[in-house]
């Protein structure tokens, strides 16, 4: 029989005190680690949860910048997951997709606003409590006899309540997702040092510095003044990307027009010169680099506190940020490739060290991941599936392929299997997207080659694959309607009331062209 440890856990459920028992056998009792003196088991969970951070820009992932030292470190003594995306985004959504452990199209949230971006209600069987009560990221760990912690502005940011679900302890650091990082530090260096010496807690720690505006403080500098850009920019696809139109196009980067704001110099409103391209994929990696240092400053508190080096450190993102990719500059619209995927990164002290996982994983595959290694059951309503293994002995268990989505800029699905990547368009968000893409991300991860006419069978594989995908998790709906068609019907939340004002910009840089497409795609807009 495997050894066993027993720990008996106290929370706090308003006011109400439960008592829990978890008993943890084989490898879950294995990865814990051990307080010494009185020889009791701990697990202590830091979940850094960095806001629009692409991992292409992270030197663990093979940046050429020194973006993220502090996050380095960490991946090379863990794993790093090299295809791991959110399956809904941007924000609101892929949050949403990771805490309820469900595929926007069961949660109900695939937007921004209006109906589809509140989680489903349950209706008749909703009971004293509603299932994220229990069902929810948060809540499975607490069950699990870990105190949850969450310093973030998420929930306010976005009205998402929901979010709470689960978390015994909660921080807002008050400025809805505009806080640098020097505001965010502070409260978690607090929590640190009153808190980090208990045992069996969970912290998830919320970062938002690459979100736009670029904000990195005046006082920090540029650290990558004069040092390349990637080498697929240059001046031939910056003139190709001056002719395209729709929300943070090269011309836009304000989302619909060149304006800017003089409290946040880093963020261009139009990109006129490679030096403007420069100065925007500065802000990008300031933005970066500046977090990374405040990273590093609360891994020097923990390792004050003496828990830094039996820590889980988990690293992710909620999406990605388009920076020239599909045409579209400081912004995360789309179901794309460099949208969705975002960096994890776990370093679990006893598992694997300096391994690279390269199989497809989603964000929602966070929840049963970490049940299984808890040596608990994943619950039943939850879409994802575990990935231990390749934590445990590195392991291939990876899926054949992903279905990402977006409601929120436009509305589009996308396929990512093998090396490609498709993409189906029901409203373009404005930027005239053809209504099926396809890229071959081994050759052009920068999306600037469209294959979908002169590779018609891998468009009709990608199809199939979204087709049968939809009567999947359709079939367990009840008749419900899926919330992208939803979305269509009453608007994604950026691509709503602005067409005509938008027009007339079209028309005052020389773009009238595209106005009489526009009004054919997007009549509604104009009534």
């Amino acid at each position: 029989m495997s050894p066993e440890l027993t720990i008996v856990s106290f929370y706090d459920i308003n006011a109400l005190r439960v008592h829990e028992r978890l008993t943890l056998r084989g490898s879950a009792r294995k990865f814990l680690g051990c307080s010494g003196a009185n020889g009791k088991g701990y697990m202590r969970i830091l979940y850094l949860d960095l806001d629009t951070l692409r991992p292409d820009h992270l030197g663990c992932y093979g940046y050429h910048r020194d973006t993220s030292p502090s996050i380095d470190a960490i991946a090379a003594q863990g794993s790093r997951f090299d295809n791991y995306y959110c399956s809904d985004a941007p924000c609101l959504p892929s949050r949403t997709a990771l805490m309820t452990g469900k595929h926007g199209i069961h949660s109900g949230v695939v937007n921004h606003s209006g109906t589809a971006a509140d989680v489903r209600l349950e209706g008749p069987s909703r009971g004293f409590g509603d299932r994220l009560r229990n069902e929810s990221l948060p809540a499975a760990l607490r069950q699990a006899g870990l105190k949850t912690v969450s310093i973030s502005p998420f929930a306010e940011r976005h009205s998402s309540w929901t979010f709470y679900a689960g978390f015994s302890e909660m921080h807002n650091t008050g400025r809805g997702g505009m806080e640098s990082a020097e505001e965010v530090t502070p409260t978690a260096l607090k929590w640190i040092e009153h808190n980090a010496a208990e045992d069996n807690w969970f912290l998830q720690l919320n970062y938002w510095d690459p979100h736009t505006p670029y904000r990195a403080p005046a006082d920090f500098g540029n650290p990558f003044d004069g040092q390349p850009l990637p080498e697929w920019l240059n001046e031939e696809v910056l003139e190709k990307h001056r002719g395209m139109v729709g929300p943070h196009a090269a011309r836009e980067i304000n989302m619909y027009d060149a304006n800017t704001d003089p409290k946040y110099p880093r963020f261009p409103g139009e990109l006129k010169s490679m030096d403007d391209v420069r100065k925007m994929m500065d802000g990008y990696d300031c933005g970066i680099r500046y977090m990374d240092g405040h990273i590093g400053r609360v891994f020097d508190a923990l390792r004050k506190q003496g828990v830094m080096d039996d820590l889980i450190v988990i690293i992710s993102s909620d999406h990605g940020e388009n920076m020239g990719e599909l045409g579209i500059w400081g912004e995360h619209g789309t179901a794309d490739h460099v949208t969705c995927r975002i960096p994890m990164i776990v370093r679990w002290p006893g598992m694997q060290e300096g391994h690279v996982d390269t199989g497809l994983h989603y964000n929602l595959d966070l929840g049963p991941t970490l049940c299984d290694l808890l040596g608990r059951e994943p619950k039943p309503a939850w879409d994802g599936r575990s990935y231990a293994p390749a934590l445990r002995s590195g392991e291939e268990c990876g899926r054949d392929y992903l279905v990402v989505g977006q409601c929120a800029h436009g509305c589009q699905r996308g396929v990512r299997w093998k090396d490609w990547m498709y993409i189906r368009t029901y409203h373009d968000g404005f930027h005239l997207f053809d209504e099926e893409q396809l890229f071959d991300i081994g050759t052009d991860p920068h999306e600037q080659n469209n294959l979908a006419a002169e590779r018609a069978e891998v468009c009709r594989e990608g199809a199939g694959i979204l087709e049968a995908w939809h009567k999947e998790m359709m079939s367990t709906m009840d008749g419900v309607e899926d919330p992208l068609q939803t979305s269509l019907r009453e608007g994604p939340c950026h691509a709503s009331g602005q067409l005509q004002k938008y027009c007339k910009y079209l028309e005052e840089t020389g773009r009238g062209w595209a106005i009489e497409e526009l009004k054919r795609r997007h009549p509604n807009e104009f009534e």
